[in-house]
């Protein structure tokens, strides 16, 4: 394995001047507050479509857009309250980290503890903690991740260990001494939680199946697919940000759920810049950077197609998408550069 340099705009040879980041990362409750409010607001209008669906098809695709509403939002608020920057007030960062970790079904400080290794380790084989695929990605491997539930075991297997203080390799590696307890703690309760919500259902309320259960399962592809094309078919092992890490095109409806995680390659440079200010970072830094790949379902097209053809042992070279050299084969069989770490 390569020397290790940690990760960030300086390993990538990104500069920025002092004032304008500054200025650019500074931290306000209000942006995050306004989010929080739009994004109750659509679950209450989301959910209505689900009441009024009960008992007809339309569940299903009531559901479904309900689901994505809960789930994307999630995933990216508990990912932004993890960095602590998206509100400036510490305890608004803590509760809203704990409730869409809550979601999201993965025990707060592990969420905190596993990423921050990620951002410092952003995809070294054998030390970055985030790494949710086996490398390069087969079409196994693909259906393994959108379906959610390759995720859904590794967060329901960590959540009991930590519950049982039982920590493993990954868990010592990334967490600060006096921490462990804390992350039994909640783990117990999150589990507390769950099983109240399964014995509400096994007690004949079917509004949680209808409302959270049900929802969270059918929108967890989409979750999915937005995080996956964050780094597949990119560089392991390289200092720069650049190489390693992909942003991309998507609507104002994808920049809205995934909270402008799409400037994927911005947040790693500059993880401290809050969501809200990720446009203005991108622009800063535009001329350094490479261009962002086509639209999120054009991406996620392209690596399906590449982890299709990859599996058939067919040419793996993408049409538009940003691809490390090694994962642009001829055809043939490929080997295993990493196993995935969740």
């Amino acid at each position: 394995m390569p020397d290790y340099v940690p990760t960030n705009a300086a390993s990538s040879g990104v500069k920025l001047d002092k004032k304008t980041l500054k200025a650019i990362a500074r931290r306000s409750d209000r942006p995050g507050l306004i989010y929080l409010a739009q994004w109750v607001l659509g679950l209450i209008l989301t959910g209505a479509l689900v009441w009024a669906a009960l008992g007809t098809l339309w569940i299903w695709p009531a559901m479904f857009v309900h689901g994505v509403l809960l789930t994307v939002p999630a995933y990216s608020f508990s990912h932004e309250t993890a960095h602590g920057t998206a509100f400036k007030a510490r305890w608004l960062n803590e509760a809203v980290l704990w409730i869409t970790s809550l979601i999201y079904i993965e025990e707060p400080l592990h969420r905190r503890y596993t990423h921050t290794n990620h951002h410092t380790f952003t995809w070294h084989v054998g030390k970055d903690s985030q790494m949710p695929f086996d490398t390069p990605m087969a079409l196994g491997g693909w259906l393994a991740e959108i379906t959610g539930f390759a995720l859904l075991r590794f967060h329901t297997t960590a959540l009991l260990q930590l519950a049982l203080g039982r920590y493993t390799d990954t868990i010592k590696m990334v967490t600060p001494d006096g921490e462990y307890s804390k992350m039994t703690r909640n783990a117990r309760i999150f589990l507390v939680i769950y099983a109240a919500i399964a014995g509400l259902v096994i007690a004949g309320f079917s509004w949680p199946l209808w409302f959270l259960v049900l929802p969270r399962l059918l929108g967890a592809p989409v979750m999915l697919l937005f995080t996956l094309i964050q780094h597949v078919e990119l560089q392991e092992n390289s200092p720069s940000i650049l190489e390693s890490t992909r942003s991309f095109k998507t609507s104002w409806l994808g920049r809205f759920l995934y909270m402008n995680m799409n400037n994927h390659v911005e947040h790693h440079l500059y993880p401290q810049v809050p969501f809200y200010a990720l446009p203005a970072l991108q622009r800063a830094v535009a001329e350094q950077v490479p261009e962002p790949d086509p639209g999120f379902f054009r991406t996620n097209w392209e690596v399906l197609t590449v982890a299709a053809r990859r599996s058939l042992g067919l040419s793996t070279r993408a049409p538009t998408i940003r691809q490390a050299p090694h994962m642009i084969s001829d055809g043939g069989s490929f080997e295993r550069v990493a196993r995935r770490t969740m």
